[in-house]
């Protein structure tokens, strides 16, 4: 939080220390920044005088030959140049080290003789006025992937590096400016808006990257100098971003893939509080937190864009949009990973601004997808209000329509609670006239929450569908088939007593033992049913109570090892009956 307040305190002071510098150095006629070349380097930390051989190297950085070393020189002459207040402008240093100028220490970057990770600054170190021709060395520890320095090394003027690394600021605090303020718009859609998760996961994925941005500026250090709370703050960012990533596809997807996405932004969370936790408790170097995290990413990235690939086809066209910014953005991420460690030659990787145009795409793609949703709304309204005046004297015939359908369940088909309600003490009262049996069969499908958490809710309606579909082939003429909700079903078998119920009863058992289902070509495994019977009137006669006997001979099966049919048994009195 202490660096957030420094932020917001001094964002605008830097902004317009910026702006002043770079009218200033407009009026500035120095030399130009002379990078330093002709470098040799030689392993080891033996003093600078010692007899070792030097080798040449293009730049001082990860020479070859390093096998497990961590600690270099570097060497080279310093240049000839005329500048007013000369400097020596190094980007970083990884990871602590020493600066020379003919065998005397004129700088150092961490403590050599107790190394550890203090950040990575740049570097400003003032030169005297007879520098020139003279020997600059570098002594350097790093038990980082890297060792050496990165970016520019070169001899400026002291104004003229400060333009520079304002220069480059810029953009990149316009872009990191830009995009907090998106994070603030999403942040408060989040909140008072339908698409709440959506735009939270923007809001969050806006604030990563806008954080980390600013972390990266050179600027940084004009607004605080305190460049490892700064690098705490670039790899919170940095680890965050595919958390937010993984949120934003999650939100898209349905079903497997969408459990699975949850699983790897979860994961990159747990990394982000373990990393960041230990280096607060100084338990490890924030700098090899990095090489993990990167490792992790080139995993967990290409899967997050294969998973979201595979269910391409299945998407609607502002879902395919979000899937093609992905595609776009993800390669940008990798890149600026790949340059980072040295793996390809260094290069301008426009990461803000595929960061920025990442975040703009999403929020895009969401309000359009909420403006076409609420125009649907409107046109729903419109299009329901006009048939609403329009067949108002066909109201009673409509009335009647809807009260057959509340009677129905909308996705087997069958009736439903109500209706069997209504129907049970109909067919009792007829059962009683005519003085035939009538036999309940309570049905429920065995393990079915394991059917929707393997294969997901969509697959578990699949399967009630079906077993709709089998109960209505099974039972006809009289019979009459309801579902009483979740899993469960009821059969009400009129002039059937219970020893014929009971074999009608395996015999749909059996028939669904020979029957695989399945969800998009997909097998959903054994799917198996059991069952309870009560017959009026040799167990009651009572409707009520005949719909509880059914029930405990359900249980029953289901505690014998299910799949199978049970008829109630036990003693009932006259007053029960």
């Amino acid at each position: 939080m202490g660096i957030l307040n420094i932020i917001s305190r001094y964002y605008w002071m830097g902004m317009a220390v910026t702006l002043l510098l770079l009218a200033h150095s407009s009026a500035s006629a120095n030399t130009s920044p002379m990078p330093l070349t002709d470098w040799e380097y030689r392993w080891g930390d033996a003093p600078l005088d010692a007899s070792a051989p030097w080798q040449a190297i293009a730049f001082p950085s990860n020479p070859p030959g390093r096998n497990g070393q961590q600690a270099v020189w570097f060497k080279t002459v310093l240049p000839e140049g005329e500048w007013r207040d000369p400097v020596l402008h190094i980007t970083s240093i990884n990871l602590v080290g020493q600066i020379f100028l003919d065998g005397t220490l004129i700088y150092e970057h961490g403590d050599m003789e107790a190394p550890r990770f203090i950040g990575w600054p740049w570097h400003l170190m003032a030169l005297p006025e007879d520098f020139a021709g003279k020997q600059l060395s570098l002594r350097i520890f790093s038990d980082y992937t890297s060792i050496g320095l990165w970016g520019d090394v070169e001899v400026t003027d002291r104004i003229d590096a400060l333009h520079g690394m304002l220069h480059d600021s810029v953009q990149d605090l316009a872009v990191s400016a830009f995009s907090l303020l998106l994070a603030t718009l999403a942040a408060i859609f989040a909140m008072i808006g339908p698409e709440r998760r959506g735009f939270f996961a923007i809001a969050l994925f806006a604030f990563s990257s806008g954080l980390m941005l600013l972390a990266e500026t050179p600027v940084r250090q004009l607004l605080a100098d305190a460049p490892l709370t700064w690098d705490i703050v670039r790899a919170a960012s940095y680890f965050t971003l595919p958390i937010a990533m993984g949120l934003l596809l999650s939100h898209w997807l349905e079903g497997a893939p969408k459990r699975r996405m949850a699983r790897l932004w979860q994961l990159h969370l747990a990394y982000l509080v373990i990393s960041i936790g230990l280096v607060e408790l100084g338990v490890i170097s924030l700098a090899l937190t990095f090489p993990v995290f990167d490792v992790l990413l080139l995993v967990t990235l290409p899967t997050m864009l294969l998973l979201a690939l595979l269910r391409v086809r299945r998407l609607n066209l502002e879902q395919r949009l979000f899937v093609v910014s992905f595609l776009l953005f993800a390669p940008l991420l990798l890149a600026d990973m790949l340059v980072a460690h040295g793996l390809i030659p260094r290069r301008n990787i426009p990461l803000s601004y595929g960061a920025l145009g990442f975040s703009l795409a999403i929020v895009a793609i969401s309000l359009w997808h909420y403006r076409h949703t609420q125009r649907q709304l409107a046109a729903a309204n419109l299009t329901l209000e006009a048939q609403v005046t329009a067949r108002t004297a066909e109201l009673d015939t409509l009335v009647h329509q809807l009260k057959g359908l509340s009677l129905q369940d909308a996705l087997t088909g069958l009736h439903n609670r109500r209706h069997f309600d209504t129907l049970l003490h109909q067919e009792m009262a007829l059962a009683q006239r005519q003085g035939s049996p009538l036999s309940l069969l309570m049905i429920d499908i065995d393990h079915f929450k394991k059917v929707n958490d393997n294969f997901g809710h969509d697959a578990g309606d699949a399967v009630l569908i079906d077993v709709a579909a089998l109960l209505k082939q099974h039972f006809r003429g009289t019979d009459v088939v309801c579902r009483l909700g979740g899993e469960e079903f009821v059969a009400l078998l009129p002039g059937t007593g219970a020893t014929e119920a009971e074999a009608r009863a395996e015999k749909l058992l059996e028939a669904l033992r020979h029957k695989s289902l399945s969800y998009h070509q997909q097998p959903l495994g054994r799917i198996t049913l059991s069952c309870g019977i009560a017959t009026y009137p040799s167990h009651t006669m009572d409707p009520k109570r005949l719909l509880r006997l059914a029930d405990t001979a359900l249980y029953k099966a289901k505690n014998n090892g299910r799949d199978r049919c049970e008829v109630w048994e036990g003693a009932t009195s006259s007053s029960e009956r």
